[in-house]
């Protein structure tokens, strides 16, 4: 069975969003390690899932970048990478290889039990905030930034026992934090 991964950023103090979404204090300042690691956990995956509330600024901002860019490598990637999309709105996509789907617990238990790589999950904040809170992700790969923002959205409505894995600090002073839950 495949597993879904959740691949996200976080700030120190448990925030994925400021209070109305602000991602300002997100470290861009990545380093080659930190990058061959996004790699890694992408490369494991064949489809990204992601709330339709992100998917215009991921496919917006990837489908533009150019070929002399350093990122042109890794924005082939999530362009060619099929994606599903949730919505409670949306019926079908124009995005490119894009499909939308709106039953969480059904779709993901049809994603994990198809063949193929595992499934990494990118955001947005809402559609984490449910997977979370159906127990449906396997693994936890929190990006903490080195950032306190006081206030903000989180993924973690309720309480979460969750086990260390592996914890590797990047120059750049992001943590990759690999967690599962706990059992």
């Amino acid at each position: 069975m495949r597993k879904l991964k959740l691949q996200m950023q976080i700030t120190v103090d448990g925030f994925v969003a400021g209070p109305n979404g602000e991602l300002d204090w997100m470290t861009w300042d990545n380093d080659d390690k930190l990058i061959a690691r996004i790699n890694e956990i992408t490369d494991s995956s064949d489809r990204i899932v992601m709330g339709r509330k992100m998917t215009d600024g991921f496919i917006n901002y990837w489908t533009s970048v150019q070929p002399d860019s350093p990122e042109y490598e890794f924005a082939q990637k999530m362009i060619n990478i099929p994606k599903v999309v949730f919505s409670r709105t949306l019926e079908s996509s124009s995005w490119v290889n894009t499909t939308v789907a709106n039953d969480i617990k059904t779709d993901i238990a049809a994603l994990k039990e198809a063949d193929g790589k595992d499934i990494v999950v990118y955001g947005g904040a809402g559609l984490v905030t449910s997977l979370v809170g159906e127990n449906l992700i396997d693994d936890y790969f929190l990006f903490v930034n080195p950032t306190a923002i006081g206030k903000g959205m989180t993924i973690f409505a309720d309480g979460r026992g969750l086990k260390l894995i592996d914890s590797t600090a990047y120059a750049c002073g992001i943590v990759i934090n690999h967690y599962q839950p706990a059992k």
